[in-house]
């Protein structure tokens, strides 16, 4: 999901030192704090406790997936909120002039995760920690995602990526 302590606190309504306890294992949260934070993952209570584990197979149906939109840019999560995840994929649609972020936004997801995009149709570009990439439709790019990056459509069409985002696998 890619969400920070504190986008999360906000998302959830727990507050991001109490979130950092928690995912430190200091503390056990209540029931209520679970909900919360659950909720903030869009996961049920179930899921984030691990309750339905009994399924080996869940399918992520186009109608149901989630969707987001800022400014520009569209994205749609292919995988679903499971618990323990460690893979996230998703599509993106960057519109002329869009960006995912800012130079200055910082890295999104944890230390040691990978991305790799896919160009699907147009041209981007790639700036991690202000290093300029340009990718054309068919390239491909993997890189270590937990460094200040962001992508940018410049072109005059919109640009359509795959991103397959893998937490925690780099060990320096």
């Amino acid at each position: 999901m890619g969400l920070s302590l504190r986008d999360l606190a906000e998302r959830s309504g727990v507050s991001a030192p109490m979130l950092s306890q928690v995912e430190r294992g200091e503390t056990s949260p209540t029931l209520v704090v679970a909900e919360k934070i659950a909720s903030g993952l869009e996961l049920t209570l179930s899921q984030l406790l691990r309750l339905d584990e009994g399924e080996h197979v869940t399918v992520s149906r186009a109608g149901g997936r989630r969707r987001y939109e800022r400014g520009g840019h569209r994205f749609e999560e292919l995988t679903p909120p499971l618990p323990g995840q460690r893979a996230d994929v998703s599509v993106h649609t960057l519109e002329p002039g869009a960006t995912t972020g800012g130079p200055a936004d910082p890295p999104m997801h944890e230390p040691g995760s990978r991305e790799t995009a896919v160009i699907l149709a147009g041209d981007l570009i790639l700036f991690v920690e202000g290093t300029r990439h340009e990718l054309a439709e068919g390239d491909s790019v993997t890189f270590d995602a937990d460094l200040p990056h962001h992508f940018e459509n410049d072109g005059e069409e919109p640009t359509r990526f795959l991103a397959v985002i893998a937490a925690g696998l780099r060990r320096s």
